[in-house]
């Protein structure tokens, strides 16, 4: 019987895990010149971490399950509950702001689609205890450096939690929730019909004029619908310090993020050269330190969709350097010896199937090498190699120093 891969997983060849790696690599590089630093959670966590943030109803949507001992563990849906968990425990004392990012897998119980798998990667970053607007600003801004690096044209909306807020202080939390909900789903039959019957229903107009505002003159025209809020002029900041930083965002107060933490700026960044799931980035600023038992801090966080990155992102991967040392059977020793040097710079590859020259040099046409390192009798007696440049006529007989010259660039 052959054995299939779970459903929603996939399996990566090398030609997707060169394009992953590389890509990575300008994300990591962009990221820590940015003074971020790396950490890495557990792949599974206490079931507890994700329904203290999130509610119980979350245990549908991910990998929950018993252990051995009887705890009640989960693959981690997301990378921002473990982040403030690892704060809480060890990292409290820690001097402000901190800086991290981290690049892992996460796990999600839901039916596969176009775009969407049970398994998937994420690369985010928090700062922890930065002061807005300057924390908020450097965090959106990290995220639009990183589309310019990797060539991504995408649209940046940003919106502020408090608006709506202000617009529903009047309601009870549990209907201010709902509204947040339909919100995030972009249903705004289901904003009018959840406010019918309430006295104040002036504020679902108020509510969907909001929603739809749009331009850059969007919130002088909220200001005109609410007045003065706070919130407003939080974000009339952030509008103020991204130009600084050449970022230029549309103004969305319908953005409404699917996490329930988030509490004030929130961003959401989306490529037009994708489906319907069409979001690449998303974060905000957030409080949970507190729920996790730690004492309330202010952070703010994004999180790239990797896979849907990938999809999208225009890099031109740098030409790959594969060598094939190939050798007659009274050179094989030699062959091996140089094969070793060899991998102190570059991917060497050395027969292993006893072959025949012929067939040594064919299998390294056939796997894409860009040199065959050739050593034979006269290769030996004159203490050189035959350097072949692959996919052209042109061969030299050169002493390995020069070998290795040649094909790493290197003096």
């Amino acid at each position: 019987m052959k054995l299939q891969k779970p459903r929603g997983t996939r399996d990566f060849f090398p030609d997707e895990m060169q394009k992953r790696r590389y890509v990575e690599g300008i994300m990591r590089k962009l990221t820590e010149r940015w003074g971020y630093e790396e950490i890495k959670t557990p792949t599974f966590e206490s079931t507890e971490l994700f329904t203290i943030k999130s509610g119980e109803g979350i245990i549908e949507e991910i990998y929950a399950f018993k252990d051995k001992g009887g705890r009640d563990i989960s693959l981690r849906p997301e990378l921002t509950a473990p982040v403030m968990r690892m704060y809480v425990n060890k990292m409290q004392m820690t001097s402000k702001p901190i800086k991290l990012y981290y690049f892992d897998n996460c796990f999600r119980y839901e039916r596969p689609q176009k775009g969407r798998f049970r398994e998937f990667w994420q690369f985010g970053v928090e700062i922890i205890g930065g002061k807005s607007p300057d924390a908020d600003c450097e965090v959106i801004a990290l995220a639009s450096s990183i589309l310019d690096a990797l060539n991504i044209k995408a649209r940046l909306h940003i919106g502020h939690l408090g608006v709506i807020r202000s617009i529903l202080k009047d309601f009870d939390i549990n209907v201010q929730n709902d509204i947040f909900r339909l919100l995030d789903k972009k249903d705004e039959s289901g904003i009018k019909k959840t406010l019918d019957g309430f006295s104040n229903s002036e504020k679902a107009d108020t509510l969907i004029e909001i929603i739809n505002l749009s331009g850059n003159d969007s919130i002088k025209a909220a200001r005109d619908l609410i007045g003065d809020d706070v919130s407003l002029r939080e974000l009339d900041k952030i509008v103020e310090l991204l130009s600084i930083y050449c970022v230029d965002p549309k103004i969305d107060f319908e953005i409404a993020r699917g996490l329930d933490y988030y509490n004030s700026v929130v961003f959401e960044i989306y490529s037009d050269e994708l489906g319907a799931q069409n979001q690449i980035c998303g974060g905000g600023s957030y409080q949970l330190a507190g729920l996790f038992g730690g004492k309330d801090i202010v952070s703010t966080g994004f999180a790239f969709g990797f896979d849907r990155t990938l999809e999208v992102c225009n890099v031109n991967l740098p030409p790959r350097i594969k060598v094939v040392v190939a050798a007659t059977d009274d050179a094989r020793a030699q062959a091996i010896k140089t094969t070793l040097k060899l991998r102190k710079y570059v991917p060497t590859y050395f027969d292993l199937m006893q072959k025949g020259l012929k067939s040594q040099l064919s299998f390294a046409n056939s796997i894409g090498a860009s040199h065959a390192v050739i050593i034979g009798k006269n290769e030996l007696l004159e203490n050189k190699v035959t350097l072949k440049v692959l996919g052209t006529q042109k061969q030299e007989l050169v002493d390995l120093k020069e070998c290795i010259r040649r094909i790493t660039g290197m003096d």
